[in-house]
């Protein structure tokens, strides 16, 4: 039985969102020093638990088009997760393979952060 009420959870980009965020949160456990625990660590994990959460807040909006808004949202913080992660290969906390992986998944979650919202844009969701 599927839940109406958290529509959020059947989208295909909200479930990939999870993923994408539970592998950058592991890859950053175990490449960034303790020193950057309260600096880029937690950037970072704001950064990729705003994408997540913007998705699920913005399903519950009153129309699509501010749905689409809180996707925008998301797609922001993608934005920045991406510099992050720039951030870290300056730092060499990333290696140049680790980065490129990151940059590949974030290139496909947010071409489908940007696919979903101009749907969105066009017709209403059922």
């Amino acid at each position: 039985m599927q839940n109406k009420k958290f529509r959020f959870r059947q989208f295909p980009v909200y479930n990939d969102a999870r993923v994408f965020v539970c592998n950058i949160k592991i890859l950053i456990k175990k490449k960034f020093p303790q020193a950057e625990q309260f600096s880029l660590t937690a950037q970072m994990f704001r950064a990729l638990d705003s994408i997540i959460l913007n998705i699920a807040e913005g399903s519950d909006r009153g129309s699509d088009k501010d749905f689409a808004h809180f996707l925008n949202i998301a797609h922001t913080s993608l934005n920045e997760v991406v510099a992050c992660c720039d951030i870290a290969l300056d730092s060499k906390y990333f290696l140049i393979t680790e980065h490129e992986d990151c940059l590949t998944k974030a290139e496909m979650l947010a071409n489908q952060l940007t696919a979903f919202r101009k749907s969105l844009l066009k017709s209403p969701i059922k």
